[in-house]
């Protein structure tokens, strides 16, 4: 699946997912970009049908219907909020470097770019929107992982980077790699390569990249062994279960995929409190942090102080990014 049919796809859930009603094939025709640009009706049809099955193929609930009970009005479409559940989907790694941004991107104004223009379409046509709907599919911004940036652009330039690492102890180890790519696995990014150190494939998650992510040698210098499979080399990590508790405070409506992983403790007008299971502590801070002000992390101590670390590392980048400018 190329990039910008992902990119269709994602609109077209976004838009059936916002509208409180059933919309017809003319006003999805509207909302979502990718079709407007459909030079005649068949090609329209084509593309509509396909993205149907797409979905209905990855688990989606797609509904048909009419508004009008009484009356034998054109079917139309949508896609239940209640019933909304992804199951796991796959993607190659330039989808999920799309899905990625788009999430980075995100965060500044709930909706962005053409997804905006989309709900601004419904909403001009009188069409009810339910934003809050979109909570189910709330991107974040992963600002305490900039190793994402730096790492996809060494990808995509097959050029060796140097960072340092936290490992599972919680000692800080310099790790010089040659990139093969990014994969995201059960909610976490990793990046696969050879591991020059040790002279061998290994995988890093991104939440336990610290720093910056530096760049060395030339571009082109990295060369991909052929038939590498580096989706099995992550599925091949045991994924430990979770041993701890992180009591976190959420803000009400804010965060919904972090709240529902964790069990209500304390329910406040404003907020409630939840304890979160985890096996990293890097994974969760990255989450939390993710989430911005809407999340605040309480207790273990070890977490607090990954996210405090965290912060900090993001605003010292925000600061030399305004001075520069200001240069």
């Amino acid at each position: 699946m190329a990039a910008p049919r992902t990119e269709r796809l994602l609109n077209l859930v976004i838009c059936l997912l916002a509208s409180t009603r059933f919309l017809t094939k003319d006003q999805v025709r509207r909302a979502v970009p990718q079709y407007a640009d459909c030079a005649t009706d068949e090609a329209f049809e084509r593309m509509f049908e396909r993205d149907k099955d797409d979905l209905r193929e990855m688990g989606i609930p797609l509904e048909t219907g009419s508004n009008e009970v009484l009356f034998d009005d054109e079917i139309g479409y949508r896609i239940p909020r209640d019933a909304y559940a992804l199951p796991e989907v796959s993607f190659d790694s330039q989808e999920l470097a799309v899905l990625g941004v788009a999430a980075r991107m995100w965060q500044h104004a709930t909706l962005a770019g053409a997804t905006g223009r989309a709900i601004r379409k419904l909403e001009s046509a009188g069409i009810d929107v339910d934003r809050d709907a979109l909570s189910v599919v709330e991107p974040r911004i992963d600002a305490a992982e900039p190793a994402f940036a730096a790492l996809w652009d060494a990808v995509q330039q097959r050029r060796r980077v140097r960072f340092e690492y936290a490992r599972g102890g919680g000692t800080v180890a310099e790790r010089a790699l040659q990139p093969w790519g990014l994969v995201s696995w059960h909610g976490r990014w990793y990046v696969v390569g050879h591991d020059e150190d040790r002279d061998d494939t290994r995988v890093f998650r991104l939440s336990r990249v610290l720093g910056e992510v530096s760049p060395i040698g030339p571009t082109g210098s990295v060369v991909v062994p052929d038939g590498v499979d580096i989706s099995a080399s992550v599925r091949m990590l045991a994924r430990p279960a979770p041993t701890q508790l992180g009591r976190l405070r959420i803000a009400a409506g804010r965060a919904l995929p972090l709240r529902r992983l964790g069990t209500v403790v304390v329910e406040e007008p404003d907020a409630v409190v939840v304890d979160v299971p985890y096996d990293d502590v890097e994974q969760l801070a990255s989450t939390v942090t993710g989430f911005g002000p809407a999340v605040l992390a309480i207790s273990p101590v070890e977490l607090c102080d990954a996210v405090a670390r965290r912060l900090t590392s993001t605003l010292r980048s925000l600061a030399v990014a305004g001075s520069g400018e200001g240069a």
